[in-house]
This record gives C-alpha cells, sequence and structure tokens, in this order.
C-alpha cells in the first residue's frame, strides 16, 4: 500500500472512529504495525500506472515525472498569463497559441486592467507581511507550541474534534478548539480552528496558527483578530490555510495534530 492510500485509510478510519482495516484482507492497519518492505516497494514502483493526461501507462516511479515534465498532454498555461491571457490546455498545443495570443499585441492601456489586478493582489500579500513584521514589534507577544488530541462530541452520530489542554499566554489561559470540514465521503478536506479565552478579563489580540516546529504540516499564515470580553470569550472558527486536502488527511492521519500559535496583544 503507498503511503497516500495509507494516510487516507487512516485519515478515513478516524473520522468514523472505527478501527482502519485493509480494503482486501480486513485485517486491522496502524502504524504499530505497519513497516516498510523494500522489496515490494521496488516491485509496486515498477507496476504501470496511467498518465492522467494521456492514459499512457508508465512505471509508477517515473509517472510523475511523465506528466510534469514529459507528456505533450499536460496542462500549461499561456506565458503571456502575466498580461492577462486566461488560456490554459495540452502542452502540444502552446507553441500554436502563443503563436497567435494577442496580448503580447495589445496596448499598454489595454494591459492595465489585467496588471491591476496583479499589482493588487501582490499588495494584499505585501500588506498582510508588512503587518505581521509591524506586531513583531509590540511589547506583549507570546508563542505556543500546542498538541491537539482527538474526541467525539456527545452527539447521536459523534462528530470528531481536537482539542488542547489549557496553557498560559499573555497573562490569561486558553484553549484552542478545531473541526473537521468534510466527512470520511469527502475528498475535499479541510480544519477550522477557535481560540478560546478560560480566565475573565478582557484582552484584544491577534493570533495566527503556523507550522510547528515538531509537525510536518505546509500552512499558509493568516491573521485575524478578536476583541475577548466577558461574553465574547470565543472567536469565530477559522480555517487553517492548509495546502492541500492531503495534508489534512496527514493530519488525520496522526495520533496529534502540531501546531504553533502566535498572538499579539494589542495595546490600549
Amino acid at each position: 500500500m503507498c503511503s497516500g492510500c495509507f494516510t487516507h485509510l487512516l485519515a478515513d478510519a478516524r473520522l468514523k472512529d472505527e478501527q482502519a482495516t485493509c480494503p482486501s484482507c480486513r485485517i486491522d492497519i496502524s502504524r504499530n504495525n505497519c513497516s516498510r518492505n523494500l522489496a515490494v516497494e521496488k516491485a509496486v514502483s515498477e507496476l504501470p500506472t496511467a498518465c492522467q493526461f494521456c492514459d499512457n501507462e508508465f512505471p509508477r516511479s517515473i509517472a510523475s515525472i511523465h506528466e510534469r515534465e514529459e507528456c505533450s498532454d499536460r496542462l500549461v498555461r499561456c506565458k503571456y498569463k502575466r498580461l492577462g491571457c486566461p488560456w490554459q490546455g495540452p502542452h502540444h498545443e502552446l507553441a500554436l497559441h502563443e503563436g497567435a495570443c494577442p496580448h503580447p499585441g495589445k496596448t499598454g492601456l489595454e494591459l492595465m486592467e489585467a496588471l491591476n489586478a496583479i499589482d493588487e493582489k501582490n499588495e494584499m500579500e505585501l500588506q498582510t507581511l508588512g503587518t505581521i513584521v509591524g506586531l513583531l514589534s509590540f511589547e506583549k507577544i507570546a508563542i505556543n507550541d500546542l498538541q491537539l488530541r482527538p474526541y467525539r462530541t456527545d452527539d447521536f452520530i459523534p462528530q470528531l474534534y481536537y482539542e488542547t489542554s489549557r496553557f498560559n499566554a499573555l497573562g490569561q489561559q486558553w484553549v484552542v478548539k478545531t473541526k473537521v470540514n468534510g466527512n470520511e465521503k469527502s475528498l475535499k478536506r479541510g480544519l477550522m480552528f477557535q481560540l478560546a479565552q478560560k480566565t475573565k478579563g478582557p484582552i484584544n489580540i491577534k493570533f495566527m496558527m503556523l507550522q510547528s516546529p515538531f509537525g510536518d504540516l505546509t500552512i499558509k499564515p493568516s491573521l485575524h483578530h478578536h476583541e475577548f470580553m466577558t461574553d465574547k470569550q470565543e472567536s469565530d472558527f477559522h480555517e487553517v490555510q492548509l495546502l492541500d486536502s492531503v495534508e489534512c488527511n496527514k493530519m488525520l492521519a496522526s495520533k496529534m495534530i502540531h501546531l504553533r500559535l502566535m498572538m499579539f496583544q494589542m495595546p490600549t
């Protein structure tokens, strides 16, 4: 079984609150009773698999290279996409399209709409980065490496959620709760998190979730803001910006989720 199928199997079992089993022989499967078999890995790497673009078969060991660099039907974008060209299509049609693409011949005024969209996107990214850099100069900053453990709700159909133990930051006690978007039948899954204050006292903070030094999840940072008060001790749920649903399966297949939380107390 390949690593992708293995993590997907464990993730499905976690969502269904069942023991993961082999789809063929129904034997129990877990991280503890599985080990690498180099001979089988070598044999599997030589088995044929179909290219997702041209349907020709190649050994698994070189299939990804073929799909990424060699396949004439692989999906590519026009080199003038920065000028606003929306074309995408098979690689063997790329030269024909680029030879007839009208965007290189457009006037500067005609290109301004596409360039403005690119500038707007870059400006938003720079603004977010500048805001984060500015927050690092705040007097009160907290960095916590969190371990989230899986639990089940008491509903008729129990739902999976993750929660940390209480931790101290900025003179208060906190808990991070998470829930999974997408059930065991869904291919696209994601993680939402909420910051909850467990002690009383108003505090105005900005916070963001990052990749933990003890985990291997790829996370795109996003900044959030909440003013905690007596009647508002829980933030809204925010999405953990994972690279893709494969990262979510890796996370669900693990016994615990490791994340890093940065908190910045806003000056009064």
